[in-house]
């Protein structure tokens, strides 16, 4: 085991995907990207996080622009390091299960498109949302690493993660990430999770957390001397907070120890200083809010991201009813436990702020039942880690006459491109287009008017585009 530890730790930079979703809502536009990539590119990062996530809704609905082409451009710049992108199982990048053979086009053209490495993860942690996705991975060369969402709870043992991460191995993955998007793991618990991993697998391990519960550095240092392989961090102007520990700040703890790093701080330093203007400019234009820069210890409370928490902030102002914000975050624990403890995390994290958000609202649980509650009960996302409420499931199959499956949804789904394709025929300027359009029809398409009116010159608006926001 301690000649397992004695080795460089690596890391894997966020601050062009993860980092400014967490802090300014992915509002990072390509042309602030583009001109430190070349620096960025001589560091000898283990990989730069740049796609995915957030990144392709936020590019089509807010920045006008087309995220396969900011892949293109950062895959241009980036001669020596791996990208990587976040890829939400069967749901791609959207917030629904898609059909398989969407799934397979999409990890086809991603990699085409210069990804090398696919973290894969799935909000319930049923791998067999993730099946299809990693296989499509293994066939067009790329590495599949599968994320285990990280979360609290009776359910959620040693055993538990053992055997994801065995099956993980099995499932024919190249590596196994935790990630920690609430900021849930402390340091102690860090050691004994990693410890026990190194125990059943040989993949290599990454660990992705959040500074939100103040704890992440800490649980850094711990992990890695447990023998986690990279850690995740973010240049330090966008790092902290509801983001990820800082780069140098992780570099400096390492020197000069067993797990040193080796990266040069004065490289580092330039690529800090590239940004900081714009953290400022973001600060001063409100795109980042200070508050998402300290630490929240409710998320160790409620077990709520940082991105969920602001979400229900919105939620509740268009309700105008602030004042029930405490309420609501004591009632979310309660529908988490009736939708079978889900981890809180895209999806399932809007779900169920939503559901408690409305549980509150109308001061009668359940009164008002969405369909993406009753798509959980009903096992459309997958198979929850502990049961449902029995008496809500049975409510739900009583108003919908639909039963509760236990098979993998997507094997219910018709094949999907086709169809899409005749759809968008006029618009199509690049096979691409049907898959942004698969994922977001409605801002996709407003994006390829704007995309056509820019073309021709004409003064174009960016249309009827829903501006909703999603968190973390």
């Amino acid at each position: 085991m301690a000649e397992q530890t004695k080795k460089p730790v690596k890391i894997m930079e966020t601050i062009l995907r993860d980092a400014h979703q967490s802090l300014i809502a992915t509002r990072m536009p390509t042309e602030v990207m583009l001109p430190i990539i070349d620096k960025m590119d001589k560091i000898g990062y283990h990989a730069v996080e740049c796609w995915g996530g957030a990144t392709f809704d936020s590019c089509l609905r807010f920045l006008h622009e087309d995220p396969w082409e900011r892949l293109r451009k950062l895959r241009d710049g980036f001669k020596n390091t791996k990208l990587q992108m976040l890829f939400r199982g069967q749901n791609i990048l959207g917030y629904r299960p898609y059909a398989d053979d969407v799934v397979e086009y999409f990890v086809q053209k991603s990699v085409a498109n210069g990804i090398d490495i696919i973290r894969i993860f799935d909000c319930l942690n049923d791998l067999r949302n993730l099946e299809t996705c990693v296989k499509a991975a293994n066939k067009e060369g790329a590495h599949a690493q599968i994320a285990l969402s990280y979360t609290l709870g009776d359910a959620y043992t040693l055993d538990y993660w053992t055997s994801k991460a065995k099956a993980i191995e099995e499932m024919g993955a190249d590596s196994i990430c935790i990630k920690d998007m609430a900021g849930l793991l402390i340091p102690t618990a860090a050691t004994e999770l990693v410890t026990a991993l190194k125990e059943v697998t040989n993949l290599p391990i990454d660990l992705h957390t959040h500074y939100t519960s103040g704890e992440a550095a800490m649980t850094y240092m711990k992990a890695v001397e447990a023998g986690v392989d990279i850690i995740d961090c973010a240049m330090s102007p966008f790092a902290l907070g509801t983001s990820q520990p800082a780069t140098e700040v992780m570099v400096e703890a390492f020197k000069g120890t067993p797990y040193d790093t080796g990266l040069d701080q004065k490289q580092l330093a330039e690529i800090a200083d590239y940004f900081r203007p714009y953290r400022d400019e973001c600060l001063e234009n409100g795109l980042l809010n200070p508050k998402n820069m300290g630490v929240n210890i409710k998320t160790l409370l409620y077990q709520v991201p940082g991105g969920m928490l602001s979400n229900l902030t919105s939620q509740l102002a268009e309700q105008h009813a602030e004042d029930k914000f405490y309420d609501v975050l004591e009632e979310v624990p309660r529908v988490r436990k009736d939708l079978g403890d889900p981890p809180l995390v895209t999806p399932s994290s809007q779900i169920v702020g939503t559901q408690a958000v409305f549980n509150v609202i109308f001061g009668e649980r359940y009164k008002m039942i969405t369909k993406e509650t009753k798509d959980i009960l009903l096992g459309r996302y997958g198979q929850t880690t502990n049961p449902v409420d029995k008496a809500l499931q049975d409510r739900v199959v009583e108003e919908t006459g639909e039963q509760p499956i236990t098979h993998r949804f997507a094997d219910d789904l018709e094949p999907e491109l086709d169809t899409l394709r005749k759809e968008i025929a006029p618009y199509m300027q690049q096979d691409e287009d049907v898959l942004s359009y698969a994922l977001f029809p409605q801002v996709a398409m407003d994006f390829f008017k704007y995309r056509d009116a820019q073309n021709t010159g004409i003064d174009a608006t960016k249309g009827d585009a829903e501006t909703k926001s999603y968190p973390v």
